[in-house]
C-alpha cells in the first residue's frame, strides 16, 4: 500500500454535470446485500498487517466500479448511458496498489443488445480512460513501473482488462488498438466461443481448443507486451495457450477441482501447465462458497499443488448486490443458474474489494504465512510475471 492512500474527493465525471450531460442513477452503497466482516487479529498482529501492505498489493481480478442500487430495475438504462462509476473512494479505503479490472464483460452492450461488439469494448474502454484521467488518485496503468508509482504516491493504478477476445474478430491489428488505448490484459474467451478459441461453456462432444488464429491471437498478445488470461476457456484451449504463448500466462480467477469445486474447478494438470509458463493464477472468490475459510482451502490447495510462487488473489467482486445481479442476468439470458451458484447469498468476509483487500492480508497474518510468502502472494508473483510480460 505504500503511502497513505492519497484519495482526494473526485467523484466519477464530475466535468459533466450529472442529470444533464448525462442521465444519472442511484448507486449500490458499500455493503449493498451483505454484512460485512473483519478476521479478528491480535494488536501484534493488526500491526504485522500494517507492515506487509507497506509493499506492493494488487488483484488480478475485480469489477472495481458500483453497480445501481435497484439493479432489477436500472442495471440495463444504466449500462447502455455508457458511463461505468469506478469506485474511487471505496477503492481509497483498501491497501491495494493496483487492480485488474475486468470492465462489464459481456455486458458491455451500450450499442448491442449482446454484448462483446467491437464499438461497446471501444466505447467502454476509452470512456473508463477519459474518467481515470481526470481523477488524482488513481490512473491508467500501463506498466510495471506504473504499479510501482502507486504505491510510492498512495494511489490506485487501474489496469484495464478485457475478459474476452471475441471482439477481435478476425482482425489481429485489433490487438495493437486496444493495446493504444490502455488494455494490459486479456481473456481468449468467455465461456461461449470465438475465432480464437473453444469457450469453457462451450463444450459438447468434444473439446476443440485453441485454433490456429487464436495462436496467432496469442502470438500478437506476446509481442505487444498484453497478458493472457486462459480463465473461462475450455480445458483444451487453456492448455493449448500454455503451449504456444512465449511469455507467462495468467489464470486471473479460478477455484480449484481438487478442492471440492468438481466439473466447474479448474484442473491440476491446467493449473500445473499455467505454473510451467511462469504464470500466476488469481484465486476466485464465488457464492459456491459460503466464507473466507473455504476461500482460502482454495488458495492453500494451489499453493501446495505449484508453489508459493505461482499464487495470488482474483476474488472477482464489485459493489452491488452480485446474487442478485446473477439473477437478473440468468432471466435476460433464458437461464436458469445452477443450485450451487446461489448456495450463499454473500461470501462472509469477502464480498467486495474493500472487504476482500483488507480481509486477506489478515487471514495470511493470522494463520501463520512468513512475511516472504505474504509479499508473494500479495503482489510479488504478479509483479515478477509481468515484467516478463509487458
Amino acid at each position: 500500500m505504500g503511502a497513505d492512500k492519497q484519495y482526494d474527493g473526485y467523484q466519477p465525471y464530475e466535468y459533466l454535470e450529472a442529470g444533464e450531460d448525462y442521465r444519472s442513477f442511484p448507486l449500490s452503497s458499500k455493503h449493498a446485500g451483505f454484512e460485512p466482516r473483519a478476521v479478528e487479529l491480535t494488536p501484534e498482529q493488526e500491526a504485522r498487517v500494517d507492515e506487509l501492505t507497506e509493499d506492493t498489493v494488487l488483484s488480478l481480478h475485480e469489477h472495481a466500479f458500483q453497480f445501481p442500487e435497484n439493479i432489477d430495475e436500472d442495471i440495463f438504462d444504466y449500462i447502455r448511458e455508457g458511463r461505468i462509476h469506478t469506485a474511487y473512494e471505496f477503492l481509497a479505503e483498501t491497501s491495494l496498489d493496483a487492480v485488474f479490472d475486468m470492465q462489464l464483460d459481456g455486458l458491455s452492450s451500450v450499442h448491442s443488445l449482446h454484448g462483446w461488439k467491437w464499438d461497446d469494448i471501444v466505447h467502454e474502454v476509452s470512456m473508463r480512460a477519459c474518467d481515470l484521467a481526470h481523477s488524482d488518485y488513481a490512473f491508467q496503468c500501463r506498466d510495471v513501473d506504473d504499479i510501482q508509482r502507486a504505491r510510492e504516491a498512495g494511489k490506485v493504478a487501474i489496469v484495464q482488462c478485457i475478459e474476452s477476445a471475441a471482439m477481435i474478430e478476425n482482425e489481429l491489428d485489433r490487438i495493437e488498438q486496444l493495446y493504444g488505448m490502455g488494455v494490459r490484459s486479456m481473456g481468449i474467451t468467455y465461456n461461449t466461443s470465438n475465432a480464437l478459441g473453444t469457450g469453457g461453456g462451450d463444450i459438447r462432444e468434444r473439446d476443440g481448443g485453441l485454433t490456429g488464429f487464436g495462436a496467432r491471437a496469442v502470438g500478437r498478445m506476446n509481442d505487444v507486451g498484453m497478458a493472457v488470461s486462459v480463465s473461462h476457456a475450455s480445458p483444451q484451449t487453456s492448455l493449448d495457450v500454455c503451449e504456444v504463448s512465449e511469455k507467462p500466462v495468467f489464470d486471473t480467477h479460478a477455484l480449484a477441482k481438487g478442492a471440492g469445486m468438481g466439473a466447474r474447478g479448474t484442473s491440476d494438470e491446467l493449473f500445473e501447465a499455467i505454473a510451467d509458463t511462469g504464470g500466476v493464477i488469481g484465486l476466485l472468490s464465488s457464492t459456491h462458497l459460503p466464507d473466507i475459510e473455504t476461500y482460502m482451502e482454495h488458495f492453500e490447495y494451489v499453493v501446495d499443488l505449484v508453489g508459493v510462487d505461482h499464487v495470488a488473489f482474483g476474488p472477482d467482486v464489485l459493489y452491488g448486490d452480485h446474487t442478485e445481479l446473477l439473477r437478473v442476468l440468468s432471466e435476460f439470458h433464458g437461464m436458469e443458474l445452477p443450485e450451487s451458484t446461489l448456495r450463499s447469498e454473500y461470501v462472509d468476509g469477502l464480498e467486495n474489494p474493500t472487504e476482500a483487500w483488507n480481509n486477506i492480508p489478515r487471514w495470511l497474518v493470522a494463520n501463520g504465512y512468513s512475511d516472504e510468502e505474504i509479499r508473494k502472494v500479495l503482489g510479488e508473483n504478479v509483479l515478477r510475471a509481468l515484467g516478463d510480460v509487458w
